[in-house]
């Protein structure tokens, strides 16, 4: 009867919790508008890590200031076989155009999972480009 009891407990328990677990790490729904943006900016550094790397870029808002940013992507593996990338693929110092959703609320942080790209400003050669197409073409006059 204990055991039965305990059995009825756990299953309930994963029925409550099991939804929220599976959105732990992907809950991004919400999260980001849903229209695209195009930011220029200066890269500070590129993090190859796991789950998702960042990119961190400074951007001159329109009072002249500068302001630091960070977009998100995928993991180091996928960037390396998919799109050819190292740690020398982006250095600080390159100016790049990144388009993605950004976080709600205007803050300073872009999603670049889908419907984004990253082009290199001076060469206007695209770097990265999700299988979901951004929304617009990019122009690389700034």
């Amino acid at each position: 009867m204990r055991s039965q009891i305990l059995g009825i407990f756990i299953f309930a328990g994963a029925l409550l919790l099991g939804p929220r677990l599976s959105l732990a790490h992907h809950g991004d729904a919400g999260r980001y508008e849903d229209d695209t943006i195009d930011v220029v900016g200066t890269v500070v550094a590129l993090q190859l890590i796991h789950p998702h790397s960042s990119i961190i870029f400074d951007v001159t808002d329109e009072s002249g200031a500068m302001v630091r940013w960070r977009g998100e992507f995928t993991n180091p593996r996928t960037l390396a076989e998919r799109y050819g990338w190292n740690r020398n693929t982006v250095k600080p110092g390159d100016e790049v155009i990144l388009t993605g959703r950004q976080v709600k609320g205007g803050g300073t942080f872009i999603n670049l999972s889908e419907k984004s790209r990253i082009v290199l400003a001076d060469t206007c050669e695209e770097i990265y480009k999700t299988n979901s197409e951004p929304e617009r073409p990019i122009s690389c006059e700034h």
